[in-house]
């Protein structure tokens, strides 16, 4: 990797390129290096239908419409369009993005010139060639064949490549793009047996966006809440399932919170007494952080090693073996609840901070960081 001191002049503008503002994350990064002093932009390639805060979002067409999912399937190796909860090893590792078939080649070359005159003007606006450091959400920019990023590298930049979650497992990472990093990172644990050279952060979260909620009186109906944003990765129908039995023993009522944008999400989320995140080997997500945020007793499965990592988590960790007598227990005593929600929001603002995570990934670029500000 190389080195910082390499820079003629300090770190102080930094450009974020990300498919989608997924999840809220890369705006994330943009207002906690705004904070830090750093002038920090975003260019989306497509609006999320959750409705974050963009930057500058380049709303391009043929990235998430009913045409193109159907050219995936036909086109597009069938591993890329599975989705689990469940860890899995490819064959080659780290999973590498290749086209599938000559039809798929053609396709995104075909949609790559029809987003260039797009691309080239916010370039220009942005004046993108001359920021100090180029951070890739997911691990791709404008055009598969890396064009943009080789001509980065040509030029002396710095380049992160950052995988948030499906990208690496379904999709691979995009070897011309991702030769051209200086620094590997993931946010997801499990991404670390998909890839060794892949550093480990946590989710960069603003805790002080999120007012806790108060206590609900005991008395009141259990709300149960769960936020799928994808069913099958987040083990939905056997966490629905779950609470649909107990139904038969508490006074519950289960609170799906799904294609919502994200504010409404938010509101909605504030009703739980619990809220589960996900069944599966996967571990948790920005939903679960958001509930820990809120003052939520918060339910999830843990990836592997966790545990040992992050000895003081306030998840109360479930599997599919112990997950009725964890919701049991759970339902039974506000005490409980109250004691894990009290912990939660705590430790999202020790472990979460947005500013830390930033300064983070800033000291594994430079172990001496003087030149950043």
């Amino acid at each position: 990797m190389r080195s910082l001191r390499e820079m003629s002049q300090p770190l102080r503008r930094i450009l974020h390129i990300a498919p989608f503002n997924t999840s809220g994350v890369p705006i994330t990064f943009v207002r906690a290096e705004r904070k830090l002093g750093f002038e920090s932009r975003l260019i989306t390639l497509g609006r999320d239908p959750r409705g974050y805060e963009e930057d500058v979002c380049l709303d391009l067409p043929f990235l998430d419409f009913a045409g193109t999912k159907l050219a995936k399937r036909l086109f597009s190796s069938p591993a890329r369009m599975r989705m689990a909860n469940t860890k899995t090893l490819p064959v080659q590792r780290p999973p590498q993005w290749r086209p599938h078939s000559p039809q798929e080649r053609w396709l995104v070359q075909l949609r790559e010139r029809v987003w260039r005159p797009k691309i080239e003007a916010a370039m220009e606006q942005l004046d993108f060639w001359n920021f100090d450091l180029y951070q890739l959400e997911g691990g791709l920019e404008f055009y598969r064949d890396g064009r943009t990023i080789k001509e980065l590298k040509r030029r002396n930049k710095m380049i992160i490549c950052l995988y948030t979650g499906s990208d690496l497992r379904t999709r691979g990472i995009i070897p011309e793009i991702d030769r051209c990093a200086d620094l590997r990172l993931t946010l997801e644990f499990d991404h670390l047996a998909l890839y060794p050279k892949l550093e480990h952060i946590l989710f960069p979260f603003e805790v002080e966006r999120y007012e806790p909620v108060p206590p609900r009186n005991s008395r009141q109906e259990l709300v149960i809440g769960h936020a799928p944003t994808n069913r099958a990765i987040k083990g939905s129908d056997a966490i629905i399932a779950a609470v649909r039995d107990l139904m038969n023993e508490f006074p519950i009522r289960l609170l799906l919170i799904e294609g919502l944008p994200h504010h409404e999400a938010i509101q909605r989320k504030r009703e739980c007494d619990i809220f589960i995140d996900n069944l599966g080997e996967l571990g948790y997500g920005v939903n679960a952080i958001e509930a820990l945020a809120l003052g939520i007793c918060t339910c999830t499965s843990l990836y592997d090693g966790f545990d040992s990592l992050y000895p003081d988590h306030p998840f109360v960790e479930i599997n599919p073996r112990n997950m009725m007598a964890q919701l049991r227990r759970l339902c039974r005593d506000p005490g409980l609840r109250h004691e894990y929600a009290r912990r939660g929001r705590a430790w999202v603002i020790r472990n979460h901070s947005a500013e830390s995570v930033v300064r983070k990934i800033h000291g594994l670029l430079e172990p001496h960081a003087n030149l950043i500000r």
